[in-house]
């Protein structure tokens, strides 16, 4: 095998360049880099920022969404014979945590 065959290596300078690069310069300039962008969350970042018209309605959306798990799982509870005033804590329980998922989201 020639030293031409063999796969490049971490310990290989880089070819072509001319320079020396620090493997450790080179990862505070990646760091550095990284930090300057933006951070994400679960939901990537946008370019720009929603109206305040599609905020609203992206809310409004997902409250009705919350409203229909709630009904959901109210049906379901009772459909298993669960007292009513379980029913009534589970689903607000949820409601109030979907609710403040939601509302906390800088996203929507």
């Amino acid at each position: 095998m020639t030293p031409d065959d063999r796969p490049p290596t971490m310990d290989d300078e880089p070819q072509g360049t001319g320079e020396d690069v620090d493997p450790r310069e080179a990862r505070m300039r990646e760091r550095t880099s990284r930090r300057s962008e933006r951070p994400q969350g679960m939901v990537p970042g946008r370019e720009r920022r929603r109206t305040g018209v599609e905020r609203g309605a992206m809310r409004t959306i997902a409250t009705g969404g919350i409203v229909a798990i709630g009904v959901l799982l109210g049906a379901v509870l009772v459909g298993q014979d669960v007292a009513g005033w379980i029913v009534g804590l589970v689903v607000s329980t949820v409601s109030i945590l979907l609710a403040a998922l939601l509302w906390s989201s800088r996203q929507l």
